[in-house]
């Protein structure tokens, strides 16, 4: 299992979206000098993308017998991933007419997961094919 590119692409890409839970969205400043910062757990929207991206990534961490299934759950997670990213820019734009603020750097991780979801699908996808490769040329007949 951990031999494999793909696995630890996976990781990764589950280690960054677990990261989340502990790190701040944005710093807001206000005009006194008083900072708020809004983490991720604050907002409920936020919290059903990471439980399900956890889920689903962990899930899909743990599939690697049946590789169509991971390579199609990476796709899927992938695109939630995006719709994630999107609705943290959506957010950017509807804070970004209040005070001064300061968007962590961990505003992008769901993007960097998502290309790494689909670098994992890609892995998977070769992996699959060498193995459907290697059963024609023996034969097809042992198991």
């Amino acid at each position: 299992m951990w031999q494999r590119i793909q696995t630890l692409y996976l990781a990764i890409s589950t280690l960054l979206i677990i990261s989340l839970l502990f790190c701040n969205v944005v710093n807001i400043i206000g005009t006194d000098g008083h900072v708020e910062q809004v983490r991720y757990y604050d907002n409920i929207v936020y919290i059903v993308f990471i439980i399900s991206i956890i889920s689903g990534n962990g899930f899909t961490l743990f599939s690697y017998k049946a590789r169509t299934v991971q390579m199609r759950l990476c796709i899927i997670e992938a695109l939630i991933m995006t719709g994630f990213q999107i609705w943290i820019g959506v957010d950017y734009l509807k804070w970004m007419k209040t005070d001064e603020m300061v968007f962590s750097f961990t505003a992008v991780f769901p993007i960097i997961s998502a290309i790494l979801n689909v670098m994992a699908a890609r892995c998977i996808a070769l992996d699959e094919a060498m193995v459907q490769a290697s059963h024609r040329l023996r034969g097809g007949k042992r198991k």
